[in-house]
This record gives C-alpha cells, structure tokens and sequence, in this order.
C-alpha cells in the first residue's frame, strides 16, 4: 500500500520547504528595501544553536529549535543598528562579512562546534515522531508503510504546515499597518518618514523577521539532515537565498516562493547538470536582469491571474 510514497521525492520536498522559509526570510528583509546577504549566517546561527542544545544538553528539539530561531533574531536585530547607516551595496558586503565572520568562528571554535568536521547523530525530526508515534502505540504499519516511509512523509508534513502557517502570517501582515509601513519606506525611505513612519523601529523589525525566520529554518535543517558543519552556511548559500527573490520577483511574497521551488528542484529534474547550477543561476541572473529586472512574478502577474479566474468562475456560472 502506498508504494508511491517515495521517501527520496519527499527528501527533496522537504528542502524545498526550508528553502521556501529562506526565500520568505529574504523577501521580509527586502520589503522595506534592504539588502541583506546574511541569511546564511543567521541559519547557521539557528542550526549550530539547536545542535548544540539538543546534543550537549539533551534539551527536547523543539526547544532548541525555537531557540536557534530567537537568538538569530536577536541578534539580527544587534547586527541591524548599524546597518541602518548603510544602503545598497555597501549594507549587502556589511552582511556578507558578517556571514563569513560567523562561518570563520564555526570553523575554528572546534571544542564546542567540532570545527570543520562539523556535527552529526544531530537528532532527526522524523525519527522522533517516530519513536513518539511507537510511544503511544501507533506504528507506521498501520497505514501500510515503511519506517523510512513514514519518517520522510512526517518530516514533509510537519514541514508544510509550518510553511503554510509562515506564509499566510506574512500575506496577512502585509495588509496591516506593518505591512503598509514597510511598502511606504521602500517606496520613498524619506517621504514616509515625513508621514511619520518609525523608519528605524521598521528596518530593525524587518531585519529582526528576516533574521528569524533565516534561523528557524537553519534549525530545522539541522533536525532534517542530521549533520551540519560550516560548508553549508558558506557564501554560496547566502548567494543562493537571494537568487531565490532576484528570480522568482521580490515585490509579492509568491515571487521567492517561486523562485525557491523552481531553483531548488531543477537540479533534481535536470540531473545532468545539477553540478553547474550556480553557474546556470548566473546565466539566469543576467538574463533576469537585462530583461525582467523585477523578477518573474510582480503585483502585475498576480493582478493577472485574479482576472482570469474571475472571469473563468463568471464563465462557469
């Protein structure tokens, strides 16, 4: 039963909703019209934070998840004071360094973070539901299912819920007065902070989501790998997190949820040249740039989509 269930497909399902995490964590720090090329620092920061929590300390996952989460916003918010001076180029090659100052320290403090090696036997978040599942006397033959089944399934689960639930947390905040404040200062920075708006409490809020939502998703990759070491924070994967926005379109939150799925299931799809992607990112890049700078989907792809439904629902009536 079930044979379909493929536990190598839902493998690549489930990163592509930690991506999806990191697309949205991007797209947050890029509404009020910052670039930021920390993200991966602020996921290694939530993954080695959970690790080390759940390994050293025998802390339950979720609390070290949630913590790996709180302290990259923390200190997203520590690092996003002074970035306030800088704008453009000069606030993404601030927190590019800052990325790479966190990846250097991962690598030389060996007694805590086991250096370059990095860490594995980190607990795995399908393992544990399973062994919760058994717990209560529900096993995975119940459904007709393997164990390493059942294990990739629940890890997809869990996973979509929390991106379903981050998501509709982020349309529903773009249509508050946060939502409003950040449009307003990415649409003129000086205009809106002559209508009033908090320009600073803004930026530091949205650095400070960005920042949160970056290491929440390094600490689920963390309990979805089993092993993380500082090779998997390094500058090809903050590269990576912005081409998901740049492609996909940073204007709607759909545009880096596109982006990611796409960019992260291609080398799957096209497996021939799964190791040149970063260098088709970059054709695509240039060609995105010289022909839709915007991204693939803006307001205006949206607005399209919401006619042609309409229209065909009257057309059903």
């Amino acid at each position: 039963m079930l044979e379909f269930i493929n536990p190598y497909y839902l493998q690549v399902g489930s990163f592509v909703l930690i991506n999806i995490l990191l697309g949205v964590s991007m797209y947050v720090t890029l509404s009020t019209g910052q670039l930021s090329l920390g993200h991966a620092g602020f996921m290694s920061i939530g993954a080695y934070t959970t690790t080390i929590l759940t390994l050293n300390y025998e802390m339950p996952m979720i609390v070290g998840i949630v913590a790996g989460a709180v302290l990259a916003c923390i200190i997203g918010v520590i690092v996003g004071f002074p970035a306030l001076r800088l704008e453009g180029v000069y606030l993404a090659i601030a927190t590019l360094g800052f990325g790479e100052v966190i990846r250097v320290l991962l690598i030389n403090w060996e007694s805590l973070t086991k250096g370059a090696v990095g860490i594995s036997g980190i607990p795995h978040l399908g393992r544990e539901v399973l062994a919760f599942s058994k717990d209560i006397g529900f096993t995975p033959d119940m459904l007709g299912l393997r164990n390493n089944q059942f294990i990739s399934l629940a890890v997809f689960l869990i996973l979509l819920i929390i991106v379903v639930a981050v998501i509709a947390f982020f349309i529903r905040q773009e249509h508050s007065r946060i939502g409003r404040a950040y449009a307003s200062i990415k649409m003129d920075e000086r205009a809106a902070e002559a209508m009033g708006v908090n320009i600073t409490y803004y930026k530091i809020l949205a650095f400070g989501q960005g920042a949160l939502i970056a290491g929440f998703a390094g600490a689920l990759y963390a309990h979805v790998t089993a092993y993380i070491s500082p090779s998997d924070f390094a500058y090809h994967r903050a590269v990576e997190i912005l081409i998901f926005a740049v492609f996909g379109g940073s204007e709607v939150i759909w545009g880096p949820i596109f982006g990611s799925i796409f960019l992260t299931s291609m080398p799957e799809v096209l497996r021939f040249i799964s190791d040149y992607r970063f260098m088709v990112y970059g054709a695509l890049l240039i060609v995105m740039m010289a022909y839709r700078p915007q991204g693939l989907i803006d307001a205006k792809v949206i607005n399209w989509f919401k006619k042609r439904g309409r229209g065909q629902r009257r057309k059903a009536s």
